[in-house]
């Protein structure tokens, strides 16, 4: 893992991110970074996502394992929301019965 030095910890403070959540564009030392893998401290080659301090305060912390394969399965930002809410539901439904089966 690659430690940042001290100058580009300045440099990040620097810079201007956008809130995914909101739009809004804020100072990146006042935003939370947000890793769609769920894996923040490991950062070789990665590029973060960001949230802004009240919209970080909104989001659930919980476990999100498989969240976002399922995202992607049913089609999030590349299908209209009716379609993507529908595929995700039955996704979601699929896993419960699987789960109820194995159990």
């Amino acid at each position: 893992m690659t430690v940042p030095t001290s100058t580009s910890w300045r440099r990040d403070s620097d810079q201007q991110v956008t809130c995914i959540a909101c739009g809004e564009t804020i100072d990146r030392d006042a935003a939370r970074e947000y890793d769609k893998q769920g894996d923040r401290w490991n950062r070789d080659d990665k590029e973060f996502e960001y949230l802004c301090k009240p919209c970080h305060r909104e989001c659930c912390h919980q476990n999100r394992d498989g969240l976002e394969a399922t995202l992607v399965a049913a089609g999030a930002g590349r299908t209209d929301r009716r379609t993507f809410l529908r595929q995700f539901c039955e996704l979601i439904a699929d896993d419960a019965d699987q789960s109820r089966n194995e159990s």
